[in-house]
């Protein structure tokens, strides 16, 4: 497909309105993306399912920023493709409401892996993001790409623990590349830009908005083969992405959580609903017959590094408070001590002792509990 034909693609593709249904009668009627885009309004009008307000849009279409698109996307060194590209992943052609265009800024051959999915609650609980980080890491130990969507709470949980034992992680955005949301996850952003993949149907610069991100989780549950979810409250956005597993065809496992729990209301319904239980990593490689195992030896190193340390019997309860927010998952230092409710003096020299004591470290202003290993061959514990 010649360079032009593909601007004109993108072109219609970030049209409002112009979604693959429509793309698809546009591309029937005229042949091309360049022959709909430079159709007078009259045929666009005898179009059927193009109404007036759409084919004023496409009318217009040629002018609304293409060129800047394409700036953008270089200035990142990302790229952008369309479902006649080889690149574009073949699953995400055959979903419902598939996506007209993808913007990716990292590993493209990620897209290759096999992939789990595994989300859940922003608020959770101590117990889930262990859990998380034990998956996240098992799965990624073994080849498989864990995909998740780059929210605070279990999918930073995920996508960190993935690449903290150096393994492939795929973030989906629901806003464009180069726009870091939450701010607080500004690191895990750049990580997984270097390390991992990033892949949106937003253009660059495009901030989140209400409805993005259902139309992210329907993308997390096409490009993995189960979808798993670890902890997820009522009326949690996880289940949305359920829904669209369900959709595909997809498999969804869930991890039961205490029955007074709030954060696995959910997770707890779906495995009454007919979701299968998820109670040790076997359940999930079940699905994985491809997944590389691991020796006795590279078990027992992978337990170690994904193992978050005990608490000190000696810490103190400014110091306490601090551990066992970051159990949770890693944080912004302004984050942790603003959920700390401590006096801030108080928290910076509680925060400050957990640093020379070797159990936190911080990095690009984010504040992670270092690996129980860690801590161990440091002798700090």
């Amino acid at each position: 497909m010649a360079l032009d034909e593909r601007a004109a693609w993108l072109a219609l593709a970030l049209t409002p309105g112009i979604g693959s249904a429509r793309l698809d009668t546009l591309l029937h009627h005229f042949g091309s993306a360049s022959g709909a885009l430079s159709a007078p309004f009259a045929f666009l009008r005898a179009v059927p399912g193009i109404s007036a307000a759409a084919a004023t849009a496409i009318t217009a279409a040629a002018d609304r920023g293409v060129d800047q698109v394409l700036r953008s996307a270089d200035a990142l060194g990302a790229r952008w493709l369309i479902p006649t590209d080889p690149e574009f992943p073949a699953i995400c052609r055959l979903i419902p409401d598939r996506p007209t265009l993808l913007f990716v800024q990292g590993d493209l051959t990620l897209l290759e892996r096999p992939a789990v999915a595994i989300v859940g609650s922003r608020d959770h609980t101590e117990y889930g993001g262990r859990i998380a980080r034990q998956l996240a890491a098992g799965a990624a130990a073994r080849g498989l790409a864990v995909v998740s969507g780059m929210a605070r709470g279990l999918d930073a949980v995920a996508h960190t623990a993935a690449l903290d034992v150096d393994g492939a992680t795929i973030g989906v955005l629901g806003n464009g590349l180069g726009v870091v949301y939450p701010a607080a996850n500004r690191r895990l952003y750049q990580r997984v830009a270097a390390s991992g993949l990033l892949l949106t149907e937003f253009p660059p610069g495009e901030r989140p908005a209400l409805g993005s991100f259902p139309r992210r989780n329907r993308l997390i549950s096409a490009l993995a083969r189960v979808t798993v979810v670890v902890e997820a409250a009522e009326g949690s956005g996880a289940l949305i992405t359920v829904t669209s597993a369900l959709s595909q065809g997809k498999d969804v496992m869930a991890v039961p959580g205490p029955i007074d729990s709030p954060t696995s209301v959910g997770t707890n319904r779906l495995i009454r609903d007919g979701a299968e239980p998820l109670l040790c990593i076997e359940d999930l490689l079940a699905h994985y017959p491809e997944a590389r195992p691991l020796d006795p030896a590279a078990a027992t190193r992978l337990d170690a590094r994904t193992r978050a340390p005990a608490a000190p019997p000696d810490l103190s309860p400014a110091e306490r408070r601090l551990f066992d927010l970051l159990l949770d998952g890693n944080a912004g230092a302004d984050q942790l001590l603003t959920r700390s409710n401590l006096p801030a003096p108080e928290a910076l020299v509680a925060l400050s002792g957990l640093e020379l004591r070797g159990l936190v470290a911080q990095d690009g202003g984010l504040v992670r509990l270092l690996p129980a290993a860690q801590v161990d061959a440091e002798g700090q514990r």
